[in-house]
């Protein structure tokens, strides 16, 4: 068996905000979006709310091709947005701003959305990042989707970059995961025997007119409706680049790690979903700052352990794809936090400098903002 291509993609929803009152720009001008498309093209998209936009790389050969486009991809958003007198941010959550009074996107699917899913989908006022990873082999897709499933928590947890919401500590450290459990067919995603068995179950959906296609299936992990890729949608965006990319180069290393034990005839063991699920919402809750279960030992274990154990296993995937740098990565964000408790600890301190809630808020947006802007 021949190891899949493992292209990679890596797409990004950011927050624009007015850098005075550091509030949501709930009404950007179009000129802006428009602006954006001139220079970027298809690699930009409105999304639902229009306080929020989409960028997404082109298909990318390695971790360095991505990080060129992205950086790309990050200034002009960033540029454009400053000329209509904006600023950018890539966090999952605003840390004070409401989703009541937030206008949608007018475009039929945004509309049709808006019918379907009422407020439930006007209060996702949060963002993702997403990583497509090029698998040609339909049911290879559907074999390492199954196995994948165990490390989804272990790259939210090191994405985490939503502890606030309206103006309160939630005491999670990725909120957008409890937010975005409001919508259905979401979470850790079920287990397939092959891409027939997954085909019929989409389409059954699609034949009783519960959904238009398999894009409405919004879980943590599935075979791309464009694309002959894996997506991974679990994880919060990153602030910094550097984070993205690490999540990112992680993501594709494990891939080809599980394609060479299938090579070898042998494959991750398949966990029963509640497991996995309590190491979903360990992550959402505590980041990369306490303890996941390692599940084939039945016991709590640091999560710097366990990344570490992630970061052996790949270790020759990692130097085959040259991201070792970004894979070690992982160990810094482990040891400065995460970016949720980074913006905890700004909060904290602007409390103890004599701050009230509000404006120690502010300056979380503030150092938002400019880790956004790192590398650019």
């Amino acid at each position: 068996m021949e190891l899949p291509a493992l292209t990679i993609g890596i797409e990004e929803e950011y927050l624009l905000v007015d850098p005075v009152s550091r509030d949501l720009a709930s009404d950007p001008p179009p000129e802006f979006l428009a602006s954006c498309k001139a220079e970027l093209g298809e690699n930009v998209t409105p999304e639902f709310l229009k306080c929020q936009i989409e960028v997404g790389t082109p298909v990318c050969q390695n971790i360095h091709e991505a990080r060129k486009h992205l950086i790309r991809l990050r200034a002009c958003i960033k540029k454009n947005a400053q000329k209509f007198g904006l600023e950018l941010m890539a966090a999952s959550t605003h840390p004070f701003a409401s989703w009541v009074g937030q206008h949608h996107t007018r475009a039929p699917r945004y509309d049709k959305l808006n019918q379907d899913m009422g407020g439930v989908i006007r209060r996702m006022l949060i963002c993702g990042m997403h990583v497509h990873v090029g698998i040609d082999d339909r049911d290879l897709r559907i074999d390492l989707m199954n196995q994948m499933n165990y490390f989804l928590p272990h790259l939210l947890a090191l994405s985490t970059s939503s502890p606030f919401w309206a103006g309160r500590k939630m005491g999670m450290m990725s909120y957008r995961t409890n937010v975005w459990d409001g919508m259905p067919r979401n979470g850790i995603p079920n287990q397939f025997q092959s891409w027939g068995e997954y085909e019929r179950l989409t389409e059954s959906l699609v034949q009783a007119g519960a959904i238009e296609d398999s894009s409405k299936i919004w879980w943590d992990l599935r075979p791309s409706a464009k694309f002959p890729t894996l997506e991974m949608r679990i994880t919060d965006v990153c602030p910094r680049i550097e984070d993205a990319l690490t999540i990112a180069a992680l993501y594709q290393c494990l891939l080809r790690w599980l394609s060479r034990l299938k090579r070898s005839n042998m494959k991750w063991r398949i966990y029963p979903d509640l497991l996995l699920q309590e190491n979903r919402f360990l992550a959402a809750r505590n980041g990369v700052s306490q303890k996941l279960v390692d599940l084939g030992k039945s016991q709590m274990v640091p999560f710097a352990v366990l990344m570490d154990e992630i970061i052996e296993l790949i270790s020759e995937d990692a130097i085959a794809l040259d991201c070792v740098a970004e894979v070690q990565h992982a160990q810094t964000i482990i040891k400065r936090g995460s970016s949720a408790s980074q913006q905890l600890a700004t909060f904290e301190t602007a409390l103890a400098a004599g701050a009230d809630e509000h404006e120690a808020l502010c300056q979380v947006v503030d150092q938002i903002v400019e880790q956004t802007a790192i590398c650019l």
